[in-house]
């Protein structure tokens, strides 16, 4: 078995679903991994990872949206909000995501359903230069 590891950069532009399944299949791809695990971890508390739809845009401003309901913000019992309107709702939206995931890696390749993608769910207004660990085992 290998370990390999890295830190991915995603700059954010606000609010949203970043995709980078990209980059993540272009480590392993250059690490030669053709079996093993995938791991993600975002250390962040005011962002988070998810695996959702990569097909259908639409699909991405629903799930955009949803945040939005769940977690809005301005509601008066906020009283974390030191770093602006956003603050109290990004640790929420972060709670109530994911800030990891582990994702089988078979035939040199992600694991992922047909239409899935992994994303950075920014859940700050502000631009922001997020990293995200990636390491693989590969089983050799």
């Amino acid at each position: 078995m290998n370990w390999y590891k890295d830190t991915l950069q995603i700059q954010t532009q606000g609010k949203g679903l970043y995709p980078f399944t990209r980059l993540i299949q272009n480590k392993i791809s250059n690490w030669d991994i053709e079996e093993g695990m995938c791991y993600l971890y975002v250390q962040h508390t005011s962002a988070s990872l998810v695996i959702n739809e990569n097909y259908d845009p639409s699909a991405k401003v629903d799930m955009e949206k949803f945040m939005e309901v769940i977690a809005p913000e301005k509601l008066s019992w906020y009283q974390h909000t030191l770093e602006g309107a956003d603050d109290s709702p990004a640790h929420i939206r972060s709670m109530i995501t994911q800030v990891s995931i582990t994702i089988p890696i078979d035939h040199g390749r992600l694991s992922l359903g047909t239409w899935q993608g992994v994303y950075l769910f920014e859940h700050r207004k502000r631009k922001q230069h997020r990293e995200v660990l990636l390491r693989c085992l590969s089983i050799v």
